[in-house]
């Protein structure tokens, strides 16, 4: 795969529309199916809405009466600028539309690195949550929240203690910040599933990481991933500080890889360009079939508000 071939993003709905008006042709039959990536550029809550929208609405991936769980990232006791952890107004619009769709019940849940509130706290989000729903907001590490449960598909890891909310929800929702990550070299909705679940030190120790990602996200995956990148940490992640960039962008699509891979070809990291298939995890969950990396044949919609 050429560099120049990340040139070709852009969204067929002007074909389908050329289409359209042929004469005497209806144009109802010749409708420009669902994108499968949208990069929306406006402010993050409205970018959020404007993705999730282009890509059917949240009643597409939300039934009414479902659970539902949202995955950000807020592990890291920083402020929003830092790009260390999703933006507030993401998660928020999110949470809202979640709710516009019926859910029965919402959890946004993350395992932070430091037990209790203040990494919710300091990055905003629990502020951002509690004024929609108050208390849907958790950072879960003791072991009475978690349990014992087998990957199938599995090459590396096969169990792990998960989430118990997690286990039960109906509709899992990835919704991270574009960040570098100085062992996987990203970190986004694939690497970020490790938030959901208690024992992440043997990813690191006792099996391959790149490879039990992909196992995690066989069980994890995601039926939305929203990726926050109105700020992209692209050096020093995950815990920065380090270069951040201003893409004022989110990407959603209903193929976690897919959006992965979106995120790593449009953006610089550690000051170069690289490509899907140079991030081990993405380019192993293309191969096992979890999703696509290859988005130079995706439908690309790119939206600027």
């Amino acid at each position: 795969m050429r560099r120049r071939d990340f040139l070709k993003f852009q969204a067929t709905a002007a074909l389908s529309f050329g289409a359209a008006s042929l004469v005497g042709f209806p144009s109802g039959l010749l409708a420009a199916p669902n994108p499968d990536i949208v990069v929306v550029k406006a402010g993050p809550a409205a970018a959020t809405r404007a993705a999730v929208e282009a890509l059917g609405g949240m009643s597409a991936f939300v039934k009414r009466g479902q659970k539902v769980v949202i995955k950000p990232n807020m592990s890291f006791s920083a402020s929003v600028d830092s790009a260390t952890n999703t933006h507030p107004e993401v998660v928020r619009e999110l949470l809202v539309m979640c709710t516009e769709a019926g859910a029965s019940s919402v959890r946004v849940l993350d395992h932070a690195f430091r037990r209790g509130s203040t990494p919710m706290e300091i990055s905003g989000i629990l502020d951002a949550c509690n004024s929609v729903v108050n208390g849907v907001c958790h950072n879960l590490g003791e072991s009475r929240y978690f349990r014992e449960s087998p990957l199938e598909n599995a090459v590396d890891m096969h169990a792990n203690a998960f989430m118990t909310d997690v286990l039960e929800a109906d509709v899992l929702i990835a919704a991270p910040v574009a960040k570098s990550h100085g062992s996987t070299g990203v970190s986004l909705s694939l690497k970020g599933q490790m938030g959901l679940i208690q024992d992440r030190a043997s990813m690191h120790s006792r099996y391959s990481l790149d490879t039990s990602i992909v196992d995690l996200c066989f069980k994890l995956k995601p039926a939305l991933t929203v990726i926050d990148a109105s700020r992209v940490l692209s050096t020093n992640g995950p815990g920065g500080p380090g270069k951040v960039l201003t893409p004022g962008e989110v990407i959603a699509s209903a193929d976690p890889v897919a959006a992965d891979a979106m995120a790593v070809a449009s953006y610089e990291w550690y000051g170069q360009r690289i490509q899907p298939r140079q991030v081990a995890h993405i380019a192993q969950a293309h191969a096992r079939g979890l999703g696509r990396m290859d988005i130079e044949n995706m439908n690309v919609q790119r939206l600027s508000l």
